[in-house]
C-alpha cells in the first residue's frame, strides 16, 4: 500500500520521513492541499529504478535490432572478446 503523507511532514517530521524512506525501502508520495505533489524516495531505491530503466531500454533497442534482422554476437565470441579483456 503507498505510503502518503502531506507536504507540512516535510517541514515537521523531515526525519520521520528519511526513516520511512529507507525503512520501508519504497517511496512516499506528498501531497498539497489534498492532491499529489511530490514522490521522496531513498537514493538506494531511485538509483535501483534508475538502473532497471536503464535495463529495460537497452532491452528495447536489443529486441528493436532483432526485429529488424540484425544479427548480434554469438555467446562464444562474447566470452572469449570477455576473457582476453581481463587477461
Amino acid at each position: 500500500m503507498p505510503l502518503i503523507r502531506p507536504v507540512s511532514d516535510l517541514r515537521n517530521r523531515f526525519t520521520e520521513i528519511s526513516e520511512l524512506c529507507h525503512g520501508e525501502d519504497q517511496p512516499i508520495f506528498i501531497t498539497k492541499k489534498g492532491k499529489g505533489d511530490l514522490v521522496v524516495m531513498s537514493q538506494t531505491h531511485y538509483e535501483r529504478l534508475h538502473s532497471l530503466l536503464e535495463l529495460y531500454q537497452k532491452l528495447g533497442e536489443a529486441e528493436a535490432l532483432d526485429a529488424a534482422g540484425e544479427k548480434g554476437i554469438t555467446h562464444g565470441k562474447i566470452m572469449r572478446h570477455l576473457r582476453a579483456s581481463i587477461t
